[in-house]
């Protein structure tokens, strides 16, 4: 396992991390969702991320619990608030009443004294920005946070708090959470440039497209039986990128990846690991064997011709546009 630090911070991450996302809390038994994380610590990843909402804060107690006797310092652990945790009208958005409730729940289920990364989970437009900044702040000077992040908030969004953070002396943001993948290049026209010129990194999830980029969903045929396509948690999200076009041109990939000896998982980490303002890819499992496939394309260098075969094969079919980076105009 190679390192990386995030974003211009001085915090070293595994470049590859585990989440937790759908898996743990819902679809992935307790004691499955156990055997993977300790692959992934078998494998030298120290980099777990998470979020209060995933399966209803269980995710978050599962990952507390399969992490329960590690030594905490040799850990680097991510959660995120913004989504609702409950039925009040408080129990959502980035105010400060929300922020610091939730962190202690937060650090309750993760049986922790603190995180190392905190983030913004969305972008709150109900909230001041200055009320939001301010509150990391404090979390930090109490040693409650070590950090602070965000997750698909737009160029100008990171821009405007990182011009208050420093016009109010605030800790500044070190990081983005977008997603990010071959098909998926949203960020590359102006979320990067502006973060790599400010010193903030990218940690990204979906980087296999939520499985798409293995090649195991076939145009003309249903998704396989157990597969993230056909779970109520994770299909909806997927489904954007299920139609005949996308999975014709993703097959494409198939003998690119095999000419280097990778399998399509391994190639589709790999590839969002070529961006120097990737600190870190994040990959979920269901199975510890997935875990151990997907942190192979940790070191693997792709040079310039390989990447424009990936160009190539994937053609029209990859996103572009950054209006895609959208969060809710009011709180869910």
């Amino acid at each position: 396992m190679e390192f990386r630090h995030l974003g211009r911070s001085g915090l070293m991450v595994s470049e590859i991390s585990y989440g937790n996302w759908i898996t743990h809390g819902s679809q992935v038994e307790e004691d499955a969702a156990k055997q993977c994380v300790r692959a992934a610590l078998d494998e030298g990843i120290t980099t777990f991320d998470t979020a209060d909402v995933y399966a209803g804060t269980k995710a978050e107690e599962v990952l507390g619990r399969a992490l329960a006797g590690v030594r905490r310092e040799s850990l680097e652990i991510f959660t995120k608030v913004y989504w609702p945790t409950g039925q009040g009208p408080n129990d959502r958005g980035l105010s400060r009443k929300h922020i610091t409730e939730s962190l202690h729940g937060s650090l309750r289920r993760l049986q922790t004294d603190y995180v190392d990364l905190y983030q913004a989970h969305r972008f709150d437009y109900e909230t001041p920005l200055e009320e939001t900044l301010k509150t990391f702040d404090d979390l930090v000077r109490q040693g409650k946070v070590l950090y602070v992040g965000v997750s698909e908030w737009t160029a100008e969004q990171i821009g405007r708090a990182l011009k208050i953070a420093d016009e109010m002396g605030f800790d500044r943001l070190v990081s983005n959470q977008p997603q990010y993948s071959m098909l998926w290049r949203v960020i590359e026209t102006e979320v990067v440039p502006l973060s790599e010129k400010e010193g903030v990194g990218q940690i990204v999830f979906s980087p296999i497209a939520q499985g798409v980029l293995t090649g195991k969903y076939l145009p003309g045929q249903p998704p396989p039986a157990g597969s993230r396509a056909t779970d109520p948690a994770g299909g909806d999200f997927i489904s954007r990128m299920l139609n005949d076009d996308v999975l014709t041109h993703v097959q494409r990939l198939g003998p690119i990846a095999a000419d280097l000896g990778l399998s399509m998982a391994q190639l589709a980490v790999a590839w969002v690991l070529q961006n120097p303002n990737v600190s870190s890819a994040i990959v979920g499992a269901s199975r510890p064997e997935q875990v151990r496939d997907n942190v192979r394309a940790s070191g693997v260098r792709l040079d310039a011709e390989v990447l424009k075969k990936i160009d190539d094969a994937l053609g029209p079919v990859v996103e572009r546009d950054p209006a895609k980076t959208v969060s809710p105009r009011r709180r869910p």
